[in-house]
């Protein structure tokens, strides 16, 4: 049997991970810090530790503790327009937590190392972005998250360590944590709805992405370990059909029951179109069915109506308030800001 580390574990997309490699057999140690997660999402059947990659100490300790087999890396602080203007706070979990775990994985031998990464690396005017294109990110997070694939690259090259990356893209579904109010538009527009609030939506609406369901995107990445083709790829993973995010909002008021009332706030700066191409994947892990818009927001749905309304909190510790988009600075109190 293996034995493999989830960071993350207690998240949106970690949670569902672990409870595929449980399924699949694996004993799942689950490490995550419960900044962005909850307790509830950790399967019954995995070992709980909470802390932070960013522990060097912790983290070598639970892998002398457990001599993990695998790892995935699903912990992160993934926002990609408010990571302009935290960008300390981006790099130091998004590359040297991630460098922790890369340096323990060297040093006690894991077989494969599994990053989600993001297609915040392409960038802009490169759709349908598929893995062969340079990346070219055009916000902090992308440049960690690329960071971190490059470090793995390397890494394979001077030491051995196999990995396999995904850039899955705007996943949704359930456990998502529908309060963040910075990433996640699927569980933000859901969460408004639910408080008797308008939909926002920054610009006109015509911004395109593929909105991947859960389901689609996790079973890939736990199984992925058992392809050895796979090793020392990269992947997108995702839906393939693409929305207007005013689509979108119509979309997710229907299936709530709701008017669909919105109000467009100022543009901010973000890619306006942005779906990948998943060949490759298919081609080496199977084409699947896709779980099509309407029947994943369904789903959500139902988990948000039974789980209720979530308080949207403001991110502390916000390091650049240089054009940021109004909508966010004027619910900042001069307490967030880093002087």
């Amino acid at each position: 049997m293996s034995t493999s580390l989830v960071t993350g574990g207690a998240g949106f997309i970690g949670s569902h991970v672990s409870d595929h490699l449980i399924r699949i057999g694996h004993d799942v140690v689950v490490l995550d810090d419960l900044s962005g997660g909850f307790p509830e999402n950790i399967p019954s059947e995995a070992t709980f530790v909470r802390g932070s990659i960013l522990d060097h100490n912790l983290v070598d300790s639970l892998f002398t503790r457990f001599a993990f087999d695998y790892v995935y890396h699903l912990a992160a602080y993934a926002a990609e327009g408010l990571s302009h203007f935290i960008k300390r706070f981006n790099y130091t979990n998004n590359m040297i937590g991630s460098i922790n775990l890369i340096n323990a994985s060297v040093n006690f031998g894991v077989k494969c190392f599994v990053f989600t990464s993001s297609i915040a690396v392409y960038g802009a005017n490169q759709c349908p972005m598929s893995e062969d294109v340079i990346p070219t990110p055009e916000d902090s997070y992308g440049i960690a998250k690329l960071a971190v694939e490059q470090d793995l690259r390397v890494s394979h090259d001077m030491f051995g360590l196999d990995y396999v990356i995904f850039r899955p893209h705007n996943v949704y579904g359930e456990r998502q944590n529908i309060g963040d109010r910075y990433r996640n538009v699927v569980g933000i527009f859901m969460n408004q709805l639910l408080r008797g609030e308008p939909m926002t939506i920054y610009g006109d609406g015509t911004q395109q992405r593929a909105f991947s369901h859960i389901d689609d995107v996790a079973p890939v990445i736990a199984t992925s370990v058992d392809y050895p083709l796979a090793r020392n790829h990269v992947f997108n993973i995702g839906a393939d059909v693409p929305y207007t995010v005013n689509e979108l909002a119509e979309v997710i008021a229907h299936a709530m029951g709701l008017p669909a009332r919105v109000v467009h706030l100022d543009p901010r700066n973000e890619v306006k179109i942005a779906f990948s191409d998943h060949r490759k994947a298919d081609n080496l892990f199977g084409s699947r069915k896709k779980t099509a818009l309407q029947d994943g927001i369904d789903r959500m749905t139902a988990w948000v109506r039974k789980h209720g309304a979530r308080e949207s909190s403001t991110f502390e510790g916000i390091e650049v308030q240089k054009n940021m988009p109004p909508a966010w600075l004027q619910v900042l109190s001069n307490s967030a800001f880093e002087r």
